[in-house]
């Protein structure tokens, strides 16, 4: 079965974000009402387009509350909320923060941010994840915390997890090889980065829902990133580089939903206008390599 695309806000519900040029692509000023609008206005785009998987977080700024307001039950029951909880947003919405968001995988967390998801959303989200768990999350030898998330998966909410960094694979098979709560998962896939493909091809085999994040690389897998290899090979095939990278993720056969992390409405459009693609192994990175590029890009 081929993915489906779908609609991630980590660039829209902020005034900052790692993404190459990002300052270019938001109103002036970055208001909170005009990425309000921004964000309404995207949601609608994707609406139209037939889009019906919507991504958010805790820490994406007022990610949830915008999603929340362009919500009718109407298009409640059409689609499938996705969301995170384990970063907290601190920059108070200065993008020029030292600090943006803070980890912590604790209980403590949960039990604050789980009511705050709530009432932004106005109901559960339909996925809640556990937010980016890397190798050093206490998250999975947590009895409490695990005991906790099944309850949630009990009332109806699959639980899941999303990975960051250059073990994603390894954190993924240690959730895998627990008996619960988790059958869901949202990892950073793409032509740069493929280490953890395999084990999300596990994943769905063991009937998790697999969710693509950064699938154009951070903007490093699109034009703003000028004339790389990559960038000339869509040239020659005559597609735009974005649209390339997004269908070698919705290529994947592992793949259930791949998200677009467009912030302005002609990226969406681009993002939608792939063409199912291959994986371009001739692109991949090593995993430490890609990651330590990708820890060096700017909050802008």
């Amino acid at each position: 079965m081929t993915a489906t695309i779908g609609l991630g806000l980590a660039a829209l519900g902020r005034p900052g974000y790692i993404n190459l040029a990002h300052d270019e692509d938001l109103p002036p000023g970055r208001a909170i009402g005009d990425l309000r609008t921004r964000t309404h206005e995207l949601l609608e785009q994707a609406w139209r387009a037939g889009v019906r998987y919507f991504d958010a977080a805790r820490s994406y700024g007022l990610a949830e509350v915008f999603l929340g307001e362009w919500l009718t039950p109407e298009r409640r029951d059409q689609l499938t909320i996705g969301s995170k909880w384990g970063y907290t947003y601190v920059a108070d919405w200065r993008h020029e923060a030292d600090t943006h968001e803070v980890k912590d995988h604790s209980l403590a967390t949960f039990e604050r941010q789980w009511p705050e998801t709530l009432r932004a959303l106005g109901g559960p989200p339909d996925f809640y994840l556990v937010h980016s768990l890397t190798s050093d999350s206490p998250a999975l030898d947590d009895p409490e915390l695990l005991d906790r998330l099944g309850q949630l998966a009990a009332d109806g909410v699959r639980v899941g997890l999303s990975t960051s960094g250059p073990r994603q694979a390894e954190t993924l098979r240690k959730a895998l090889a627990l008996s619960g709560p988790f059958t869901a998962v949202q990892s950073t896939w793409n032509v740069l980065e493929t280490s953890v493909g395999p084990a999300l091809a596990e994943a769905h085999d063991a009937g998790w829902f697999v969710v693509v994040k950064e699938a154009v690389a951070n903007g490093r897998l699109t034009d703003k990133a000028g004339r790389t290899p990559f960038n000339e090979l869509a040239r020659r095939r005559g597609v735009a580089p974005d649209a390339l990278a997004i269908g070698a993720a919705v290529g994947q056969p592992w793949a259930d939903v791949v998200l677009s992390g467009a912030s302005t409405a002609e990226q969406l459009a681009s993002n939608l206008a792939y063409e199912v693609a291959g994986p371009l192994e001739e692109f991949a990175q090593q995993a430490e390599e890609y990651w330590t590029e990708r820890s060096g890009l700017p909050w802008i």
